[in-house]
């Protein structure tokens, strides 16, 4: 735990007693869309005459509750229900325990429905194969709560493990032991018809926010082992995919070297979820990717990129608090780039920065006129406020942005290299605030750099960086251009352009998808393209009808700039059409499409939106419907 202060969110006494091991015992029934079963915590004890733990909990069912050293059923009270923090779960304790002592909690309880916004229930329906039902949890930021009574806070990591026994094949973020992952889908037994216990271990300590499950018709393909590694790696996903998913994500990313220590989670596998998994993708023990990802031409994968760069910036060194959430994404996001320029070339690194300052600068744009704190790399939550409602680009963008700038102010990767591999030796494990890191930073210069490089820190604006608002950062920031000139060339003529016959497929020739959406980026820094010139757009570069998500989003986006236009409902229905799965099937539930859709849309037309919101509400997960409705209501 850190030793900072208490974490806003929680109602937890976890600086009086913290979880350090806890037992699942699961059922899953998809009949009453519950999870059934027991949560035994392993507590220990940090300070004097403790009378009682509390724990989170968010409309969970208690059914009995037993401390260990008490006969019978033990005591509990349910606080009143915080609209944001759940109800606080008080069970009084033994007399007498000291500091360093241990207790056991056991927890019996069950999830509900449609309470629990940790998890999605999707019908066969709703998944890609359509013949069973689909459960996956998503937890972060306050959600595990809603799963299992908990600590929730990423100031507490504990190790577990469990027994899940449902149905359907069960995943969890942690290592499997039985049945093995390699043998027959299911043990053997029939799919959607026959009980089946999976057993898991988590012998890494991680916050309540990784804990994740997902069960459905999965099935898993290994990947080829890599050599000297002594983790395993394969991609879970429905049968009907799982070649196209082992195909997509089969080239690894291992650059272990970069932060000079090995992965430790001991598996390193993708699951391939369904459409409306709310996130591209979300590392635990498994990474988590949403099915938009699986283009046929690995142009999408560099999400994997990002997710495997978690294992060490959030899983091993995690935020104390919201407040300080930009150090797992700003980090994360930041290495994630200087990979592209080990895999691939500087040039790549800097158009990394290049194309996500489009996503910055919109949502710097956006507090401006809602939330201005939200502008803020570390923010101050107020007690009970919900995380969810600043989550945008700031943290890995601004925060990315900050630990360039800090890098070319010490002289280069050269000097600044060294110390982020200091910074993962020294917090792997912790829970920590922007005050530890900074403090670290200076520590390490004065140790092993020398007056230049404490003045080059000194001479940095922290408080600007760190509490800051506005809708520009800090420091004006260039990147290489090489790779957008063509398209931002492009882009130019086509803003410039009266008769759009002077373009031809070839204009995108030797561009990837990656170039093309900032093609399309770059066209929405200019006015709005007459609607002609739209149409034509889309049908000339097959951006209309693209499998590629991220380009079509960006071809609505160009649509949708002007929401008085002739034809602004007519794009916007289609806009609509494609996000709810008119067109395919797969409703688009990653928030990076469905949120900018339907806010475009609602300008558009509140009216339209809102009823095609609601037709298709129920096929969104919980947190991404909270987020649709908070801009609809805005």
């Amino acid at each position: 735990m850190s030793s900072e202060t208490t974490d806003p969110t929680s109602q937890s006494n976890y600086r009086q007693i913290s979880t350090k091991h806890f037992s699942l015992d699961w059922s899953i029934d998809f009949h009453e869309k519950v999870i059934k079963g027991s949560i035994t915590h392993e507590l220990t004890v940090h300070t004097s005459d403790l009378k009682e733990v509390i724990f989170d909990t968010s409309d969970v069912v208690i059914k009995r509750v037993y401390v260990e050293g008490e006969a019978g059923h033990a005591q509990y009270s349910l606080g009143e229900k915080h609209e944001v923090m759940g109800s606080a779960l008080y069970i009084p304790l033994p007399a007498g325990l000291q500091p360093g002592s241990s207790v056991k909690v056991t927890i019996e309880y069950n999830t509900t429905e449609p309470g629990c916004k940790a998890l999605q229930w999707l019908d066969k329906a709703q998944t890609h194969g359509k013949t069973h039902p689909y459960l996956f949890s998503q937890c972060q930021p306050i959600y595990a709560r809603g799963l299992f009574p908990c600590q929730d806070t990423p100031s507490v990591k504990a190790t577990y493990e469990a027994r899940i026994t449902s149905v359907l094949p069960a995943l969890m973020s942690a290592i499997r032991v039985s049945p093995p992952a390699e043998g027959p889908v299911h043990d053997g037994k029939i799919v959607g018809q026959d009980e089946v216990t999976y057993v898991y271990n988590q012998p890494v300590p991680i916050p309540s926010y990784l804990i994740a499950i997902a069960s459905g018709n999965l099935c898993y393909r290994a990947f080829e082992k890599l050599e000297g590694k002594d983790w395993t790696s394969g991609v879970w996903a429905e049968p009907d995919i799982i070649n196209d998913a082992w195909w997509e994500f089969k080239e690894r990313y291992d650059k272990e070297e970069l932060v000079g220590m090995s992965y430790k989670f001991g598996v390193y596998d993708l699951l391939v979820l369904p459409p409306a998994f709310p996130y591209g993708g979300m590392v635990r023990s498994f990474i988590s990717l949403g099915l938009a990802l699986l283009t046929g031409d690995r142009t999408l994968v560099d999400v994997v990129v990002h997710e495997i760069t978690h294992s060490y910036f959030g899983n091993g060194i995690t935020h104390a608090d919201a407040s300080h959430f930009w150090l797992n994404e700003g980090w994360t996001t930041y290495i994630e780039r200087l990979l592209q320029q080990i895999l691939h070339s500087p040039a790549h690194r800097g158009f990394s920065f290049l194309t996500g300052s489009k996503q910055l600068y919109d949502d710097l744009k956006l507090y401006e006129q809602r939330n201005k704190k939200y502008q803020k790399l570390q923010i101050e939550f107020e007690k009970g406020e919900n995380p969810d409602d600043a989550y945008s680009s700031v943290p890995y963008d601004k925060g990315a942005n900050f630990l360039l700038h800090i890098e070319r102010t010490l002289g280069g990767l050269d000097v600044f290299l060294p110390y982020a591999k200091d910074y993962v030796k020294t917090f792997m494990g912790k829970s920590i605030t922007t005050e530890m890191w900074k403090e670290h930073l200076f520590d390490y210069y004065t140790r092993f750099g020398g007056d230049d490089e404490l003045e080059a820190l000194k001479s940095i604006d922290w408080d600007a960086w760190l509490f800051g608002t506005g809708v520009t950062l800090p420091v004006p920031m260039e990147y290489d251009m090489t790779l957008a000139q063509q398209s931002y060339k492009l882009a130019e003529r086509w803003s410039k352009t009266k008769d759009t016959s002077e373009f031809s497929v070839t204009d995108i020739s030797g561009m990837d998808a990656n170039q093309i959406g900032a093609f399309l980026e770059r066209l929405q820094s200019f006015d709005p393209l007459p609607v002609a010139h739209i149409d034509d757009l889309g049908d000339l570069y097959g951006l209309v009808s693209s499998p590629n998500a991220e380009l079509r989003l960006r071809f609505y986006q160009v649509a949708l700039l002007d929401p008085q236009s002739t034809k602004s409902e007519q794009y916007a229905t289609a806009a609509l059409g494609w996000i709810v799965g008119e067109e395919d099937g797969m409703v688009k539930g990653r928030m990076k499409f469905c949120r900018p859709i339907f806010r475009a849309a609602f300008s558009v037309n509140k009216a339209m939106a809102q009823h095609k919101y609601e037709e298709h509400k129920s096929s969104f997960h919980p947190i991404a419907r909270d987020l649709i409705e908070l801009v609809r209501d805005r």
